[in-house]
């Protein structure tokens, strides 16, 4: 009976280290279609996650009409600028209510350096775990997975040391 305790025992511990190895296991991020505004149109660029494989990607979901987006757009700036050159992408994707010549202008008028997309259906925010909140973003390793969600504002001086290890680490 004791033997039987102790094997009961030993088959709870490895249940639990596996749930506990699948709970801090990071997601994937989603396959999305990106409508990316370059010059007088808007492309689509397809972005799965065998394409976001080899760079670290910062996927920012952000509104003209947020307050705190709009603060936050020259710290974004200046860490594509920091990092750009070591494989680090941003994609600030606007949301669906967001019109495209409002998001066109600010985008021109901010003189921002990394790609902006329009969610023009909101599947894109219903895909990366249903984002309704601006700013949201989503850091994504060379692997393709979500390493880190952000609620608001990030704290860049915290990003900027995650995105140091990650960038450091071989694609």
């Amino acid at each position: 009976m004791k033997q039987l305790r102790i094997l009961a025992a030993l088959a709870a511990v490895a249940l639990i280290a596996a749930g506990v190895f699948v709970y801090f296991e990071k997601p994937l991020a989603p396959e999305v279609s990106f409508t990316i505004l370059q010059g007088g149109k808007a492309d689509t660029v397809r972005l799965d996650t065998a394409s976001l494989r080899g760079k670290v990607t910062l996927v920012s979901f952000w509104a003209t009409t947020c307050s705190t987006c709009i603060e936050e757009m020259p710290d974004l700036a200046d860490t594509y600028k920091k990092f750009a050159e070591r494989g680090l992408d941003i994609i600030a994707v606007a949301m669906e209510y967001d019109p495209e010549p409002q998001v066109r202008a600010y985008a021109e008028k901010a003189a921002l350096p990394f790609k902006v997309a329009l969610d023009r259906d909101g599947e894109v925010a219903l895909n990366f775990q249903g984002v309704r909140m601006t700013p949201t973003a989503f850091l994504i390793d060379r692997q393709g997975r979500i390493v880190h969600k952000y609620l608001g504002k990030p704290d860049f001086g915290a990003l900027h040391a995650l995105l140091e290890k990650l960038l450091a680490e071989s694609a």
